[in-house]
């Protein structure tokens, strides 16, 4: 199966890596933004504006096809016969001039978003995010509807405007080059994300993490937050027409995410959430040549000949597979790390609870010899207690004899420290609560494998060193004793 993944992979050709390029580059920059939204808590916001920003994207885009017919503005596709530099620069003039047309529609309908949000907050007597949530599906409806009462007019695609047209864009080079326009929107997008985000750190910072003190330092939260939004807003529009108004939310939030699945240092996090969407966007569009055409071989049900599968959709996919690794196996906060560290607990405790009774049974048998521990021999038929047996048997805590399991000397120690433990609390319970003396137990079972040395200490001396425990047994020293 590798070699057909590498077989397939062979017909990789100059257009493939510019694709993969933009891919990468839109979502890198998307991934600066969108890891601070991911880290404020904000991430809808993300969705909720690429949704509400739309209509603006459309009008503007018409505006501008409207002006190219009647010839206030060039058509891009009539760049002048200039070569060298000068056509590169009309070239990177017409581009310059798009994006802005772009952004400006973006970030009016983004305040009209914003404005009417509000007023439906107030008015309807509603809470913000249901108000959020109004006003942005309804936005995001108005731009379809917009899309599809003009498309023909405009040369739009809904589905280009949906879900990208990653494909085509590195067709639509700068006039004498073979760089797509894409690769500079996006390239430029995230150079200005990186130098924003570097020059306002202490400020971005303060105003997600403690804008109380913020705020008391003069930083006003408000303004960061809109010019965080605007930012967002930027790089959304940079991203349109790459991967279109769906995808860029995976872009936006889900290598944030998972940059802070591994790791808990902000600057490590911004860099991990950059490589994560450069890895997602170049996986994916590899995935996109060669996954089709080999499950279709395979069968899994396919009816029809798939040979191929969207890039930007695949690159969503992958993004969001690589956050999915990262949540099972994250160093840190991964579910495997959570079970592995639970399994740990519960063998060191049912370890802890085998040494604790032995030596209570050795305890009970001191002038009694007729009490002996053979019952340590019996069936175990529990994975976990068969494993802590063997555990403290390889440790020399405990050794096997014809009379049974006994402790060790260092077995002795360590479970008179349990029990000085478990006898303890229930002393410190007794004193303090008032409680039947057979509702103590019960408590100490699970507090006594967490009382350490000092805390043992700090028990005793405030229970003035006491003897006995409530039952009137023994409190065994300490192993400093």
């Amino acid at each position: 199966m590798f070699s057909e993944f590498l077989q397939r992979l062979s017909v990789w050709e100059g257009i493939d890596t510019w694709i993969a390029v933009t891919g990468a580059l839109a979502a890198m920059a998307c991934a600066l933004p969108g890891t601070w939204l991911v880290l404020r808590r904000q991430s809808l916001l993300g969705d909720a504006l690429s949704h509400a920003v739309l209509p603006g994207i459309v009008l503007a885009y018409l505006g501008m096809s409207w002006m190219e017919e009647i010839g206030w503005l060039a058509d891009p596709s009539h760049i002048s016969s200039a070569t060298g530099i000068g056509r590169v620069a009309e070239g990177m003039s017409l581009v310059a001039r798009r994006q802005g047309a772009l952004f400006i529609g973006a970030a009016l309908s983004g305040v009209v978003a914003a404005l009417l949000s509000e007023l439906v907050q107030r008015w309807g007597r509603v809470e913000r995010s249901a108000a959020l949530g109004v006003v942005f599906t309804s936005m995001f409806a108005l731009g379809l509807l917009l899309i599809r009462l003009f498309a023909d007019r405009a040369h739009l695609d809904p589905g280009c405007v949906l879900y990208g047209n990653l494909e085509t864009t590195a067709f639509d080079t700068i006039g004498g080059t073979m760089i797509p326009q894409a690769v500079v929107v996006n390239a430029g997008m995230l150079l200005i994300n990186g130098l924003l985000i570097l020059l306002f750190f202490k400020e971005l910072c303060l105003n997600t993490f403690d804008p109380e003190l913020g705020a008391a330092q003069g930083l006003k939260p408000g303004w960061v937050s809109l010019g965080l939004m605007s930012l967002t807003a930027a790089t959304v529009v940079a991203a349109f027409e790459s991967v279109g108004a769906i995808l860029v939310i995976a872009m936006l939030i889900v290598p944030g995410a998972t940059a802070r699945m591994l790791t808990d240092r902000l600057p490590t996090m911004l860099g991990l959430s950059v490589i994560v969407a450069a890895c997602g966007a170049v996986l994916g569009h590899v995935f996109a040549l060669t996954l089709p055409a080999m499950v279709y071989k395979y069968g899994f049900g396919l009816d029809q000949r798939v040979m191929d599968a969207s890039s930007a959709g695949m690159m969503a996919v992958t993004t969001f597979g690589l956050f999915m690794m990262a949540v099972i196996a994250s160093p840190r906060h991964g579910l495997g790390r959570v079970w592995l560290d639970r399994l740990r607990l519960q063998l060191r405790i049912a370890r802890e609870d085998l040494l604790g009774g032995l030596y209570r049974r050795e305890e009970a048998a001191v002038g009694n010899p007729s009490t002996s521990p053979q019952q340590s021999n019996a069936p175990r038929t529990n994975v976990l207690q068969w494993f802590a047996r063997n555990s403290l048997i390889r440790q020399g805590l405990i050794q096997v004899g014809a009379a049974g399991d006994t402790l060790t000397s260092t077995g002795t120690t360590e479970a008179r420290n349990l029990v000085r433990s478990h006898r303890l609390w229930e002393s410190y319970m007794a004193r303090h609560f008032d409680l039947p003396d057979d509702h103590l137990h019960a408590t100490a079972e699970d507090v006594e494998h967490f009382l350490g040395p000092e805390l043992q200490a700090e028990l005793a001396a405030e229970l003035d060193q006491p003897t006995t425990d409530p039952h009137g047994k023994t409190i065994p020293h300490g192993s400093d004793n």
